[in-house]
């Protein structure tokens, strides 16, 4: 049966890194995790995905105009926790939501799993049957009362009952090795600067901020958020080189009926979208702003519970981390495995579209969608051509990072 694990990534060093040596050791390492693996590459390479999409042949159809993920990976799934704490599989990174065309979401989460199935050897026509699941399972949650009427794998089911079982401890345990209010400096967590210290402290002390840290806190009674203890996060691939902090406040006075609680939060730079948007749309100017508005609307565990903020001088959106959050990855993958997890993972994406639409906007989608299927292959034409395409650019793209990482590292 096909394992789909977290992904936690443990430091490996003991020593902090200097503001100054920021811009090149975040370089070095974000080609270092492309050069990992094809489907690696695929992850960090979000403008190339769309430069390649604009000028591929492959024709596209033109969905209604709503949010998108703008960078649905197979990465950017998994379990997500509402603010009281009720857990559901949506989108978990939205930093390329745009109004755009859903169809580019489609597109992008088969050709992540493509490549994933090309990771693992399996045959040609495996990646077939993913194709057309993706589909089948989008189309279904189109058809569906929003939530998609989709059995989960086995694999998706087993990581749902153990997200659900989380607590704070195991979140302390993974993200700062234990229970204690401090972050360790080292590989992973790097030294502020007093201005970032000080910026921090201060965006604690934001009226916007502070109510939404009460309302996620709501069996507490309302009094101060302390910053505890903060560092630079160097975390992410294609966000590597953007603002990024993790961050732990106490919310509320100790010594009241409700003692403080302590919180993880991610703060992190908010800049303009790779994917392509309506220009018509009506969209937040703030990059910040958009992250939250395209959260909302498409995944509301994560939505509901982000906030946009400013810190020196540039848009950032704080998130409390939730013991509930994980990351889909796949460890290894079946052929049996693996049309049931695109289909799952189809429909999770046609319901985060299908919220947005009512119920003949989904209907005539749906028909748009699965026109011009061959008699060999049940997916739409459209889509198979432009996974094949990129599958083939990407590839060729992956080996020619490798050989550059592998001539600077040198």
């Amino acid at each position: 049966m096909g394992k789909i694990t977290s992904i936690d990534e443990k430091s490996s060093g003991a020593s902090s890194i200097g503001i100054a040596d920021r811009s090149q050791q975040l370089t070095a390492t974000r080609h270092l995790k492309m050069a990992r693996s094809q489907h690696a590459y695929v992850r960090g390479s979000t403008v190339k995905f769309y430069e390649w999409l604009d000028a591929s042949a492959g024709k596209i159809p033109q969905g209604p105009s709503i949010w998108i993920c703008g960078d649905c990976h197979l990465g950017n799934l998994g379990p997500l926790a509402d603010a009281h704490g009720h857990v559901a599989i949506q989108i978990r990174d939205l930093d390329q939501t745009v109004i755009g065309n859903p169809a580019h979401d489609i597109i992008r989460l088969a050709l992540s799993l493509a490549s994933a199935a090309r990771g693992f050897d399996l045959p040609g026509a495996i990646t077939a049957r993913i194709v057309e699941a993706v589909i089948a399972g989008y189309v279904e949650a189109l058809a569906g009362e929003v939530t998609p009427d989709v059995e989960a794998p086995d694999a998706v089911k087993a990581l749902l009952k153990l997200s659900i079982r989380r607590k704070w401890r195991h979140l302390a345990k993974e993200r700062i090795g234990d229970v204690t209010p401090t972050i360790p400096l080292g590989s992973k967590y790097w030294a502020l600067s007093t201005d970032e210290r000080a910026a921090l402290a201060t965006l604690l002390t934001d009226p916007a901020v502070v109510l939404r840290l009460h309302a996620w806190q709501s069996k507490i009674s309302r009094g101060e958020i302390a910053l505890l203890d903060a560092a630079y996060w160097m975390k992410g691939c294609s966000s590597l080189g953007q603002l990024r902090y993790a961050a732990i406040a106490s919310v509320g006075k100790p010594g009241l009926k409700h003692p403080a609680k302590l919180c993880l939060l991610d703060i992190k730079e908010s800049v303009r979208a790779a994917a392509p948007r309506d220009a018509a749309a009506d969209m937040p100017r703030d990059n910040a702003e958009r992250v939250v508005t395209g959260a909302t609307a498409l995944s509301p565990n994560l939505g509901e519970r982000m906030i946009a903020a400013r810190l020196l001088g540039k848009p950032v959106v704080v998130r409390e981390l939730m013991p509930q959050d994980l990351k889909l990855e796949i460890a290894r993958l079946t052929p049996a495995d693996a049309s049931a997890v695109a289909h799952y993972l189809g429909g999770v994406v046609g319901t985060a579209h299908g919220r947005q639409l009512d119920i003949n906007q989904r209907k005539t989608w749906a028909r748009e969608l699965t026109e011009n299927r061959s008699k060999t292959l049940d997916a739409p034409s459209w889509l198979w051509s432009n996974v094949v395409e990129l599958v083939a650019l990407h590839e060729a793209a992956y080996l020619e990072h490798c050989r550059r990482h592998l001539a600077e590292a040198a």
